[in-house]
């Protein structure tokens, strides 16, 4: 009788006619698959990051980043897998990427293919496979892979450990020839069809290609840098038809590309001292050197240079006017620096990834520090591209 009376009791205190329970409002419905179409011609403040992405090197990709962006600078992401090669060609519209995959991702069967994509979508648009999965994979060097014959062909060194280029007919979809490079490497475009390298034993050698892409001529010039004493960096700077390397020790020396063959341009200089250093004052980095539409050079430096310091990176640029040998002003950088390059801009910027895959941004005139796109756009941005 009391659990009756209980119960009847709890019964009563309910009201009669409780309103139900308030829900919010369902959300309107969001669409899926937004895909953003960059410009058709992207402004001079693009640049292209190559992440090596050292954390799942299966995983490589380029980051398309506007550096004027203070909120979203990352655009894009294109694949490039297996410390794969890259070409950004405003020419063509297109971004060219060499990459190597296996069957069951860490292993199985080989394929290398170069994938074509397109730069106002960044989806693929053609693929070539390369036969003999020889394609040379190395920590991003871009004279791995290089345009020739007006952007119609493209250069991919191979190492199989022999080492060779192949020439690739990019509209025709194949490879159309292969050239030996015994103890020479890189890809540095020389004259409207060919190339030069540099080889362990100094000496430089250039290849002149025919309209089918064969071996028509070549020239080899002894003793063009000190192997065991100033060693070049193998990523060049620019200037019209000019590459200026730079040595691990701080010597500058060019050569004209501009012809059939590479020509030594007389008078290599040192770079000299500046106040700071322990011990010395040194070239370091992976993109240690690049130039400005002024043909001023930028030069990463290290103040803690010693032997084997040369991949540490610097924090501090360099500007060097070439004509006329002398250093014309410094950059602080705000970290350990291991790529930079300079924008196409009217007010062109000097851009800068350290180690941290922190990209900043600086006034190449005056290095004032513009500002920090963060740890944003890659974890190991080694390497940017300017589109030209």
């Amino acid at each position: 009788m009391r659990l009756i009376a209980l119960t009847l009791a709890l019964a009563a205190s309910v009201p009669a006619c409780a309103a139900p329970p308030s829900f919010p409002k369902p959300l309107a419905e969001e669409p899926l698959l937004q895909v953003a179409q960059l410009p058709d011609i992207w402004p001079k403040s693009y640049v292209v990051v190559h992440d090596v992405n050292f954390n799942a090197i299966l995983d490589g990709r380029l980051g398309v980043v506007d550096t004027a962006s203070a909120n979203l600078p990352l655009k894009g992401l294109i694949r490039d897998s297996q410390m794969g090669g890259a070409l950004i060609s405003r020419q063509r519209g297109e971004i060219l990427t060499a990459e190597t995959f296996y069957s069951r991702l860490t292993r199985g069967e080989r394929t290398d293919a170069v994938t074509i994509w397109d730069m106002k979508t960044l989806q693929p648009k053609g693929e070539i496979v390369l036969p003999g999965g020889k394609r040379q994979q190395s920590v991003i060097y871009p004279h791995l892979f290089q345009f020739t014959n007006h952007q119609k062909w493209a250069l991919l060194a191979n190492f199989t450990p022999a080492q060779s280029v192949s020439v690739i007919d990019i509209d025709g979809r194949k490879v159309i020839n292969e050239i030996d490079l015994p103890g020479c490497a890189q890809i540095y475009p020389t004259g409207e069809r060919g190339f030069s390298s540099l080889c362990a034993d100094g000496s430089i050698f250039s290849v002149t290609l025919d309209e089918n892409g064969k071996a028509v001529s070549s020239n080899t010039i002894n003793k063009v840098q000190e192997i065991d004493h100033q060693a070049l960096f193998s990523t060049p700077a620019y200037v019209g038809g000019t590459a200026w390397f730079v040595s691990q020790r701080g010597l500058l020396q060019g050569f004209d590309l501009s012809g059939p063959t590479a020509k030594v341009v007389p008078g290599a200089f040192l770079l000299g001292s500046a106040p700071g250093a322990d011990p010395e004052w040194r070239p370091s980095g992976y993109q240690p050197i690049n130039a400005d539409a002024q043909g001023h050079l930028y030069v990463v430096m290290n103040p803690h240079g010693k032997e084997g310091s040369h991949k540490d990176g610097g924090t501090q640029v360099w500007v060097i006017d070439p004509a006329t040998k002398t250093r014309l002003r410094t950059i602080d950088l705000k970290g350990p620096t291991l790529g930079i390059t300079i924008t196409e801009e009217a007010e062109p910027h000097l851009i800068a990834a350290q180690g941290d895959g922190v990209v900043n941004v600086y006034d190449a005139q005056s290095g004032a520090f513009v500002r920090s796109l963060g740890a944003t756009v890659g974890f190991n941005p080694f390497i940017i591209y300017a589109v030209k």
